[in-house]
């Protein structure tokens, strides 16, 4: 009697379900709804990389590679001293290495490295899972505005990733201040 019992209660089990709809998308077809800051690529702001090398040692797969050199500007005053800054050269991201842990963007001092909610970037080869600073830059275009920097705009349409100068509040560029007076010239 107690096995009659047990398959009548697995088929009102499935009645039930039968009646319910399905929470499965039909990925690729339907794209999901993914929270603002789910995890999906690290994409790049070169502007702000100051090539400090932080991500690269703090990496516990060490799958981000970085290759720079160094330029001196002139002084800013005179009988000042000329400055040396670093130029990022190369900023590569092995994505078939990456555990996407997050370190990296937790250690980045300047903002340079955000998360994006990008995850449909599979490849048909593994090499191809290597990631520039061009590939990574365009994935600025897609990180929600609430983890963007503050005076940072947004990627125009299309696609490229370039920031822009400050930004008043109501988010126009500040116009640029003219160093000479029109009088003078």
């Amino acid at each position: 009697m107690s096995g009659i019992t047990g398959l009548l209660r697995g088929l009102g089990t499935t009645a039930r379900t039968l009646t319910r709809r399905a929470h499965t998308v039909q990925y690729p077809h339907t794209e999901p709804e993914l929270p603002e800051r789910s995890r999906g690529v690290i994409a790049l702001l070169e502007e702000n990389c100051t090539s400090c090398m932080l991500c690269a040692r703090e990496c516990p797969d060490w799958c981000i590679t970085i290759d720079s050199h160094k330029e001196t500007s002139p002084p800013e005053t005179e009988g000042g001293r000329e400055r040396a800054h670093n130029v990022l050269d190369r900023f590569d991201i092995d994505f078939s290495l990456c555990m996407y842990c997050g370190i990296c963007i937790e250690v980045c001092p300047f903002d340079a490295l955000f998360w994006a909610p990008d995850f449909a970037y599979a490849e048909g080869d593994i090499r191809n899972l290597l990631h520039d600073k061009e590939r990574l830059g365009t994935f600025m275009a897609s990180v929600p505005e609430a983890a963007l920097p503050e005076g940072y705009r947004p990627p125009t349409v299309a696609g490229t990733a370039e920031a822009t100068g400050p930004v008043t509040p109501d988010g126009e560029p500040e116009p640029d201040e003219d160093p000479e007076p029109e009088a003078d010239r």
